[in-house]
């Protein structure tokens, strides 16, 4: 059986998945790994351990599939992978894996999650030398904001002795997940090689996709090329960064592991993924529900700047001499991690399922607002300085109707994403959104969010529509798929699908939105500088 296989780095774990020639799930291997928390509104992951989770599932997944199917053959690769998560490695030192007998390139500091928020004190220097934090939208698509990478690797040289010292001596390679994972995959070094030969090894292959690129606060969204103004603000050059190719060619291909030979032929951010996943053609949205929310907007050919809170970004590019589609996204911090929250920091729930059934056991919520924000709320405010909030508490209010909150504050937020990318795009209103993630299999949730957007939600039969996005890149990569087949062949996507009608009366669910925006106000300017 020839198979397209896809690597999905996310946020809390790795997995691997293949797929037959009719895009049908074959196997599949899913692995955790360590969530690093240094301080308050850190978040780091170690590199060594996401490669490690990527060996593993690779065999494992491989392994399920020969013994369900018989024997299968890999014929491309595809990657996706959560992103702004930075790292920095050394182009000349190697550090033994023993997973997999050789050496890979050495990181020189943990990967900075995107959703970490040290680099506060940068991003508000930048601000204040541009004198608006809106200063390169119109080259990046994107405001000032601790999540973009440009400003993580200004915090490694400026607070890592190591990454300066690499950077002084030429030594330095920047990169997201993606570039690592390319990097590694396509030469590391092989561990017959000893140490002292590393030196003189060219490593593997360096690039990015537009998509991850578009995310970096570095690439310039009309050229897709890097900026020589940005890099030269960072002091950055051209050969520490990653070469940017579309989402659908032959990078290179793998070199050891058990896919040597195999060509790597798409790589996507992840939300960028599970929009191709969805088969997002212009004018059509979706929302991925995964740690946090991920609302994005094919707006076609022509980049969108947006005048209300939101980011303008690549879709897709699926192929070197394709066009470029263009989308406005809004990033919602959290989603997943607040019901993961209610579990692991309240203990109020023992599993994200039981969210659903407590949340449905109260028909409201008691008139309890709640807004999560944890660490500062992404699109449409952007305020960092904004922290969580539960209001309207009574003695009447139980842990249901904080549950129910939770899930309402979800879709509260998605809303205000899609009014403000309607009000960007000139348009009255969506007939459809489409939804993925694992938070999308809460019924309750969905319910919540159809009666708040006031259309139709429509879940597919396959949630991990990231993945799939990554296979179907990988796919028009080589051939295996064509592109028009991807994009317009979804009979079996749309019948296989489940749909969330509205039920609520509009009008109160308008009254209930205000309040809710009230509450959004009461959360600004409760940052507590000492926890810095």
């Amino acid at each position: 059986m020839e198979c397209i296989g896809a690597i999905d780095q996310g946020t809390q774990s790795t997995r691997f998945l293949l797929y037959d020639q009719s895009a049908n799930l074959v196997a599949s291997h899913q692995v955790e790994f360590t969530q690093i928390t240094p301080k308050p509104g850190w978040v780091e992951h170690d590199p060594l351990e996401i490669w490690r989770t990527v060996l593993e599932c690779l065999d494992k997944a491989l392994e399920a599939a020969r013994s369900k199917v018989g024997p299968v053959k890999v014929v491309a690769l595809g990657i996706t992978n959560q992103r702004e998560t930075t790292l920095v490695w050394d182009r000349t030192t190697g550090k033994p894996c023993l997973s997999s007998m050789r050496f890979i390139h050495y990181p020189l500091h943990n990967a900075i999650v995107w959703m970490d928020r040290r680099t506060a004190s940068i991003c508000q220097r930048t601000t204040e030398e541009l004198g608006s934090s809106d200063h390169y939208r119109a080259t990046t698509g994107l405001p000032v904001s601790t999540y973009f990478s440009a400003f993580k690797w200004a915090w490694l040289h400026e607070n890592v002795e190591e990454v300066r010292e690499a950077r002084a001596e030429g030594r330095c390679m920047l990169g997201t997940i993606d570039s690592w994972l390319i990097y590694n995959l396509t030469g590391g070094v092989d561990g017959r090689d000893c140490i002292e030969e590393l030196a003189d090894r060219t490593g593997g292959i360096h690039v990015t996709d537009v998509s991850n690129a578009a995310r970096t606060f570095l690439m310039d969204i009309c050229t897709l090329n890097w900026d020589a103004g940005l890099l030269q603000r960072f002091g950055l050059s051209e050969d520490m960064l990653p070469r940017i190719c579309s989402n659908a060619e032959v990078y290179g291909t793998v070199k050891g592991t058990p896919l040597d030979g195999i060509p790597i032929a798409g790589c996507l951010g992840d939300q960028q993924a599970a929009m191709l996943g969805q088969r997002c053609k212009p004018l059509e949205a979706k929302n991925t529900y995964g740690t946090g929310c991920f609302v994005l907007l094919n707006t076609g050919t022509t980049p969108i700047q947006s005048s209300h809170g939101l980011l303008t970004t690549m879709a897709y590019k699926l192929g070197p001499e394709e066009p470029a589609q263009y989308a406005l996204e809004g990033a919602i911090a959290i989603a997943g991690a607040g019901v993961s929250w209610l579990k692991d920091s309240l203990r109020i729930i023992d599993s994200p399922e039981e969210s659903a059934t407590l949340a449905a056991s109260v028909d409201t919520t008691g008139g309890v607002y709640f807004v999560p924000a944890f660490g500062g709320l992404l699109a449409p405010q952007w305020r960092s300085d904004a922290r969580g909030v539960i209001l309207g508490l009574s003695s009447f209010t139980t842990r249901a109707h904080i549950t129910r909150a939770l899930l309402e504050a979800i879709a509260w937020q998605t809303k205000e994403v899609l009014d403000a990318m309607m009000a960007d795009a000139g348009r009255e209103g969506f007939s459809l959104l489409r939804v993925d993630g694992g938070a999308s299999r809460n019924d309750v949730l969905m319910q919540l969010q159809a009666d708040a957007i006031q259309i139709p939600v429509r879940r597919p039969q396959h949630l991990e529509t990231t993945c799939m996005g990554a296979a179907y890149a990988a796919g028009i990569g080589i051939g295996f798929w064509s592109k028009e087949w991807v994009l317009h062949n979804d009979d079996s996507h749309s019948r296989n699908s489940q749909e969330f009608h509205p039920k609520a009366d509009p009008e109160k669910i308008q009254q209930r939105f205000r309040c809710w925006k009230e509450a959004v106000k009461r959360s600004f300017n409760l940052e507590d500088f000492e926890l810095q």
